[in-house]
This record gives C-alpha cells, structure tokens and sequence, in this order.
C-alpha cells in the first residue's frame, strides 16, 4: 500500500498469539459474522480461531449469543467443532452447548410429532450430538422410537463415537443398551449376523464403551463373555466408574472359564487377565503365556508382581532370551530380570533399545537400565550403540562412559534427552568445531551453555540465535536465564525482552511500563515465575509491577487471559478487593492448573466461588464438576451434602485430588458415602462379627480415602480380598504405623511364613513393606537386585531396617561390597546410605564411576557423603581439578566436600553445584565461602541455602546471599531512578 508493506502472515500470526486479539476476533465473529458473511465462512472462522487458541472462549454465558437459526451445512460443521473442543470445555459449558444444539435439533423436526411419550431424539440427533449425547435425560433416552436407535446403530461411525463417550455413567448406558435390546437385536449373538446396505456387523462391535456396563449376565455362554471382555479392553478409558468395571471384568471372567482351564482361556480374556490374582498367575504354565503373548503385551495397567511373573512363565519357556522374544513382550519387558538381561548377547540388547521395544524402556528400573548400559559397555561396542540410544534412556549414560566415546556430532543428539552434566561436556566438545546455531537448534544442548559461553558470544551471533534460548526456555536453569538476561542487557537494553527483566536485579522493573506491559505480562504469564526462582523479596517487587500493569484490578476474562499462570502468585488481599466475579469464572480452569497456592489464596478462592455460584447446597452436578479440587475447601457438612447428591462426581474428584493435605475432609466424605453404599457380609471369623470388612469394590472405589478403616477392620479383611488388592493398599501414603502392621499381619496370614515369600510377594507390598521389623527382613529372600529396586523406592526407612535389607540382599545373593556391579549400587538407592565408612572405600571404582549420577540424587548423612566425595575422587581426580560438568554429575556428593576443598574453588564453578548439593553443606563448612563465591551462587542456589546455613555467614556473606538472590552482578550498571518512571499520559495495560 504505497510505502508501507503489510505483512498479513506475521500479524496474522501475532494475532493468534496474542491472547486478547484472540478473544476479541472471536466475540467480534459471533456477533457481526452471521450478519454480513455466509454461515459457513463465519463457522470456518470461529474453528480457526477456538483450535488455534490455547485458552478456551466458549463460556455458558457466551452460548447464548450462538446464533439459533443455522442452514444445516453450518449447523453440522459448528456441532462437528464443539464435539472436537469437548475435552477442552467446562462441564457447564458442555452442558450449554447440548442445550444450543437441542434447541436447533427440535426446530428442525416438525414439533406436532412429539408428545410426553414420544422423543424428539432421532438418529440423525444421535449422531449430530456425539459426545454431547451423554448430557441427554434418562426418561428422553427411554422415550426414543426403536426403529432410530436400529438406524443408529447402523451407521458407519457409530462405533466410533460410542468409544468416546467417556463420561457417561451407568444408568445412561444401560438405558441405552435397553432400547438396542429392545430393537430387536440379540446383543449376545458374537457372529456376523446383521446387514444394512454393504456393510455387515455385530452388534456387540458397535457398542463401544456401553459395553462397560452391560448387566445381563444370566445363563450367558463363554463365547459371549469372551467376546464382551475383548471389547471392555477400553473401558480404562472411562472418567469413573473403574470399580463397577472392574467388577463387572471379574463376574465375565467366571464365565468365560466355565468347564475351561485358565491355561486354555488365557489368550481370550482380554485386559480381564489384569483383574487375575498372584497365586491364579503363578497357577499358568509357560506354554499357555507363551501362547496368549499376543494379547498379553496389549494389555496396560499391570502390576509390578504381575509383570514379574508373567515374564518368568514367558522366558521359561522361551529358554534363551534374544531380541525376538523380547520384542513380543511389549509392556511385560519391565518384568525381565536384570540377570536375564545381563545374558543376552550385546547386540541383540543394542538391537533392544533402539527398536519397536525402546518405548518400553521408560518402565525399566533404573537398576535394569545401567544393566543393560553395562553389558553394551563391557561388549566393546559401546561406541556404536550409544549413539542409538534415544530419550530419556540416554541421561542414564555415565559422564564418564561419554568421555570415552568419540565420533559425537549435534545432528545425533536430537533425539537424546541430557543431564546438565552430559550437556556441559558434550557443549564445550562441539563447539570446537561447530557454529553455535547448530548446537543450540538440537534443544537439549541448551543445557550445557555456559555463562562465560553467552558472554563471549559476538553480537549479532546472540541476536541472531537468540530464537533458541527463547524455545527452550524451559530447559534453562536459572542461571543461565540471568546471563541471557545479563547479555541482552549488554548488547540491546533497548529491546529486551520485557520477561528477561525479571532475572535481572529488581530495580531493572522500572523499566516495564505503559507498552511494555502487555509482553511483560504475556510471557510471563505462558513461562511462570518458578523457571526464574526469584527470591521473596524480588517475588512481591515482581508482583507489585503485575498489579500495576493490571491497573490494580482484574476487571474480566481479557485480564485473566494475560495473566496465565500469573494468577496463581497474586496475593490474596489483591484477589479479594480487585477481581470481579467475571474474571473469576474464567479464572477458575487457570486456578486449578496451580502447583501451590497458599491458604489465605485458597479461602479467598472458595469465597469467590460461593459469590459467584451461590452455597454448595444449591449447586448442580456441572458446577461441582467445575469447582472439581477446590472442593476440598468446603467444610465436612458441605462436603457431606454434595457426596449425598452427586456421590460418582465426589469420587471421581477425589481420584485426581489424591493426599493433598487438605483434602482430609474430602476423602473422609468418600469413606462416608462409599461406606453407606456397601452392605456388612457375615464373617467367619467369630472376633470379626459385626465389624465391616474392607471388600475388592470399595477398596478400588475409595483409593486413597482407604485411610479411614480402623485396625480391626483392615484385620478382618478376607484374605482374598487383601491377595487381590494387595498393590492398592500398599500404595496408600496416608496409612499410620499401626495400619501397616495389621496389614504387613494380613500378608503373613495369607502368605504363609517369610521365608516362603516370593520376590513377586515383597514387590507388591509397597509401603505395608516398611511395618517388617529388622529381624522379620533378615528372614525374607533378598538375593534379587530387582526386589531390592523396589524396596529402595520407599523413602521412610529407618537406619536399622536400611541395614537390614542391605545385608539381607548381600548375604541372599553370595556377595560382598568389593563385588557389587553398578547395576546394584543403583539399584539399592537410598539403601547405599546405610554403608559405613569401611564399606564405601571397598565398592570398585568402575562401578562407582558408572553409577556415581545416580548415587548423586541420594540424601545421606554427612558422614556418609564425605566418603562418597572420597570416591569421587578416585573417578574425577582431585576436588580441586573438578569443573561444571563433574559438580552437576556428582549432585549431592558435593556437599561432603571440606571447608579447604569447598573454599578452594573457583566462584566461576559455584552455579554447577547442584541445588540438593548446596542444602547438604553442613552449616559450618558453608561459612568457609567467601563473599565473592557467594554472591556467584546463581539465583537457584542462592534460594536453597538453609536457615541453619544463613546463621553462621557474616554481614558481607549475608549481603552477597541476596545479591546471588537477586542476580545482580557487582560489576554491571545499575538503572537511572528516572528510567523507569511512567511517562505523563501513559496507562497500565
């Protein structure tokens, strides 16, 4: 246009990144569109502009401006776009939307055929609404003509969407499993038998997840409860409901073996196979879980013990273990033994982790891992294979075992995930003969810049890829953050990105103002201020300046669209006097996305919720489902009144909620109304009449609400019960010592004495494990790193019983600490932290080189951790030759480094401690810093040092804490007071 070019792309791009451009062209659409475009190009507008957007515009209240007069075109394409938008609507919203598409739905129809007896549903309806079919009342479903639901059912992709209806509960599903019943087709009839133009079916294929709670099971055939299981194998999917499924699984199960085997139904049963308890397992011979491996290694949602014994039957019978057998595994790899894996030929293993099987490496324990690791690395072919290694399996490589490998170039890191330590190393060994874009483009590499790196890069090469940093900013720590910031700073105060402003010292804030704003609180927003770890004091200095770009308030949806994850650090006083109940039903999804929010945030919430919703008592099933965790602010009254009305919602809230601490009163109103629900079943035991017995169902039901049975209720648990259930209540954080022990009693009972406990048994106790006295673990069979992997996991061991599981497993397997593998210094974990002085000094060096990472995320005692310092020596050399990439491998090691060898170091290195490192320096070895190392700390470190540590540092160690906090640099020009102030006419965003 003349002089001026208009880049259409670039704005238009700029628009669907901006959030309030966003809404807006989306509000404007709804309102003018209809009127001066056709209805098609205006749907193709709104699609664009709600897929695009990461923030959800669809509130109810903006349903009612949907226009209610659409040709038929529009309408399908507009319903097709809120049915793909579901999952990213409020259940409010959905329930709008059903509403809106009802109303068009009855219009289209002639209204004088409907009556109290007859639907307006049609088939066609069926299909339009898709998901949005759940919303539909039982009685209209019950009213729907026979001859639509038969039409319906015929339809190509009516399977497809009956697998999605992932919320709908068992009375909706059942009235529709009526009215197909009803139709005239005989559900239980598995073949082929019904025809509609070309295409021919079975019913049973097209129910999709209705099938999960089918329920006439009387004098059903085998071959029926086969096929039924084959189509629950989605059922998982379900947003509740798991226990009647479950049930449901167990009770076609029966049936489905009746006059069978299980080693001759084994293949047919489908997921069901899941719902098998151990000894039912350990019942299978080899050949039957050879034959049924095809859909065993279908199946998700395995225990530990349950993988471990499937793969023991599977490679008996197998006999020697190669890269087919394994491939045919799927999920069930994890169950190999690490042994077992230490047989196989080294290149079948290489083979193993960069084929089809390599998606199941995640599942290994990391004691399986360095096992593998270990068997590619002694083969000489290490080289080779590492280069294969993909994802996060590659962190598992040693800093060492990458120093002994050549051949590295940016192009095959692409794929690999990287410690920081890995990344510093192979940084630094590129950039030798690579330019900086190519690194920096790989993602991961990131990790290893250096500040000395960022500040020795020319202009224009920091500009010019500065793209990078930008991408990845969430693979940055802290440090790095605030050289960039620094940098930026140096080379173009003027354009720095107003977010980079946050890493700098607090008074560099003036600088965010009027036009500023806006970006500043948009990326912010989108980052979060927990990348950039500020500390309190430069925290409220952060959060002054939002309240000020906000002009003080956060008047509607436009300011809480800016906000992001901002929303969560505002003050509660801010929330209460300055946001209005507009923004905070658009807020209320942005709250929920919240890490932390602090009390005071909390109640402000709940009274915000109460204003904007009215009581609890009066709320629907949608508004509890949009409330959904913040729940758990009501008090138990209220609690109790909405687990009376809406009891599946209660529970399934509870699910994702889990043991916060303040869903105490939650869980206790699910103990509550899952208690009611279940009937008292007479007991055997003559001490246990009267008193109610946890069942399978209500132990599924209530997970982490299982906290509430008494002593004597676990105690009187049927014993099938607890060998069914085993793995749930062992996973179970809130059980007391006394809970434990009736449980750890309950496994004794079952089980038979401890030295006849299998591998698989100990597994599956989880946190019960940790009621085993000293003496009762000296009498379990310990010879299993594996076993020993999973005990390790458990956090809450005392020192006694740690030494009793690690000379339990050094006696069981005929070995001595000269002879542990890295395989099995990994696998004991924080067992390690039970080994004396003697002990460490013996473990091998190679060994400890291999898994020193690892052995570095351990928090032991000081004592302790001056050994393994003693260690690492004998790896890295001397304390005082160590660089970044050696403090960041060795993690917590470095806080047993003595007060010369800690005062020794260079500053430049004090940001490559790692920050556990820093915490586990005892206070009177921190002091020996210096003011010039600690203020060199780096922000993220500077924030970990401990109150016990900050007692022993003078006023000069004090003063540079808190420039470390603040990421000044003692060096670098302060603001001008001016610099920042608004000009005269400026405004906030």
């Amino acid at each position: 246009m003349g002089n001026i070019i208009l880049n259409w792309e670039k704005i238009r791009e700029r628009f669907f990144q901006s959030p309030g451009v966003n809404r807006t062209l989306f509000l404007v659409t709804l309102d003018k569109c209809f009127l001066a475009l056709s209805a098609l190009d205006c749907v193709d507008i709104l699609s664009q502009i709600l897929q695009m957007s990461a923030v959800n515009y669809l509130q109810p209240h903006v349903i009612g401006s949907l226009p209610n007069l659409l040709l038929e075109d529009a309408f399908r394409n507009l319903s097709s776009l809120f049915k793909d938008l579901y999952d990213r609507t409020s259940a409010s919203t959905q329930r709008a939307l059903y509403g809106w598409m009802k109303q068009i739905l009855q219009k289209s129809y002639n209204t004088s055929e409907f009556n109290e007896s007859t639907s307006w549903v049609r088939a066609e309806s069926l299909w339009i609404l898709g998901r949005y079919m759940v919303h539909l009342p039982l009685e209209e479903i019950l009213k729907i003509n026979l001859n639509e639901i038969r039409l319906f059912i015929s339809y190509d992709n009516a399977t497809k969407q009956l697998d999605t209806v992932y919320d709908i509960t068992p009375e909706l599903a059942q009235a529709l499993l009526k009215r197909i019943n009803s139709s005239g087709f005989d559900m239980r009839n598995t073949s082929t038998i019904y025809r509609q133009g070309c295409f021919a079916f079975s019913v049973m294929a097209v129910l999709g997840l209705l099938v999960c709670f089918y329920d006439d099971l009387e004098q059903m055939e085998a071959a029926v409860a086969q096929a039924l299981l084959h189509q629950m194998i989605k059922c998982n999917q379900l947003r509740g409901f798991q226990a009647e499924v479950h049930e449901l699984k167990s009770q076609l199960l029966n049936i489905a073996m009746q006059n069978q085997t299980l080693n001759d139904t084994l293949g047919s049963l489908s997921d069901a196979v899941v719902g098998l308890t151990s000894s039912q397992l350990e019942s299978l011979s080899p050949e039957a879980v050879h034959n049924a491996i095809a859909t065993l290694n279908q199946v998700s949602g395995w225990a530990k013990s349950q993988v471990m014994i499937l793969s023991s039957k599977y490679l008996s019978y197998e006999k020697v273990l190669s890269f087919y057998n394994v491939s045919q595994m799927g999920a069930l790899v994890a169950g190999i033994g690490t042994w077992s894996l230490l047989s196989m030929n080294p290149r079948e293993l290489a083979h193993i982790i960069r084929g089809t099987t390599s998606q199941y490496l995640s599942d290994l324990s990391p004691a399986q891992q360095q096992g593998i690791l270990r068997k590619i690395a002694a083969s000489g072919d290490f080289s080779s294979s590492v280069k294969d290694i993909q994802g996060a399996f590659f962190k598992e490589v040693s800093l060492s075992g990458l120093w002994k490998q050549t051949g590295y170039n940016s192009s095959m890191l692409k794929d690999k995930e990287l410690r920081s330590s890995q990344a510093l190393y192979l940084y630094e060994l590129l950039s030798k003969e690579n330019d900086p874009v190519d690194l920096l483009s790989t993602g991961q590499l990131v990790k290893g810049v250096t500040c000395q790196l960022i500040e020795s890069m020319d202009t224009d090469i920091f500009l010019n890829n500065f793209k990078f940093f930008e991408m990845n900013l969430h693979l940055l720590s802290p440090y790095q953050v605030n050289c960039l910031a620094w940098k930026f700073w140096k080379v173009s105060n003027a354009s720095i990105p107003p977010f980079l402003l946050l890493a700098l010292p607090s008074e560099y804030l003036e600088y965010i103002t009027g036009p500023l704003c806006v970006p500043f609180l948009d990326r912010l927003g989108k980052t979060g201020m927990d990348l950039l770890n500020p500390s309190h004091h430069k925290r409220d200095a952060v959060l002054q300046k939002v309240q000020e770009c906000l002009n003080s308030s956060i008047a509607d949806e436009y300011d809480v669209d800016l906000l992001g994850n901002l929303i969560c650090h505002l003050p509660a006083a801010f929330l209460h006097g300055r946001m209005s109940l507009k923004a905070m039903g658009a807020a209320l999804h942005q709250f929920k996305l919240c890490q932390e929010l602090s009390h005071e945030q909390k109640t402000e919430i709940k009274y915000k919720l109460l204003q904007l919703y009215g009581a609890s008592n009066n709320w629907t099933a949608e508004t509890t489902l949009d409330v959904g965790p913040f729940i758990t602010l009501l008090s138990k009254e209220e609690l109790n009144v909405l687990a009376e009305k809406f009891p599946a919602i209660i529970l399934q809230i509870a699910k994702t909620t889990g043991a916060v601490p303040s869903a105490e009163e939650l869980l206790s109103a699910v103990f509550e109304v899952v208690s009611k629900g279940s009937p008292r079943l007479p007991h055997s035991r003559a001490d246990c009449m009267g008193t109610r017995a946890p069942s399978s169902n209500e132990i599924i039901k209530l997970a982490e609400a299982n906290v509430f049975w008494s002593v004597q209720e676990l105690e009187c648990m049927d014993p099938r019960t607890f060998d069914r259930n085993v793995e749930l209540l062992g996973a179970v954080s809130g059980f007391n010592s006394s809970q434990l022990t009736a449980l750890k009693e309950k496994a004794k009972q079952v089980w038979g004495s401890l030295p006849d406990w299998r591998s698989y048994q100990i597994v599956s106790l989880g946190r019960i494990a940790l009621a085993l006295t000293e003496q009762e673990i000296t009498e379990l069979h310990l010879h299993s790193i594996d076993t020993i992997s999973v005990l390790s996991q458990q956090t809450e061991w005392t020192l006694a019983q740690a030494r009793a599981i690690l000379q339990g497993f050094l006696e069981d397997s005929g070995q001595t600490i000269s002879t542990l593998k890295s395989f099995d210094l990994v696998g004991l974990g924080a067992i390690l932290c039970a080994l004396n002085s003697t002990e460490i000094t013996s473990i091998r060096t190679a060994e400890f080189s291999a898994a020193v990472a690892r052995i570095g995320m351990l928090f032991c005692g000081t004592p302790v951790l001056r050994q393994f310092k003693k260690m690492t020596e004998s790896v890295f050399g001397a304390a005082a030759s160590w660089n970044g990439s050696i403090l960041q491998e060795i993690g917590t090691i470095a806080g047993g480094l003595n007060e010369d060898e800690l005062k020794a170091f260079d500053k430049s290195l004090m940001p490559y401690f790692q920050p556990s490192a820093v915490r586990h320096i005892p206070p009177e070895i921190f002091q020996a810093l210096s003011p010039e190392q600690i203020a060199n700390l780096g922000p993220e470190n500077a924030a970990m040092v401990t109150a016990s540590q900050r007692e022993c540092l003078d006023a000069s160690q004090l003063q540079s804490l808190g420039l470390a906090l603040d990421g000044a640099r003692s060096s670098s020009p302060r603001p001008q007071s001016s610099a920042g102030s608004p000009q005269e006419g400026q405004s906030p965003a």
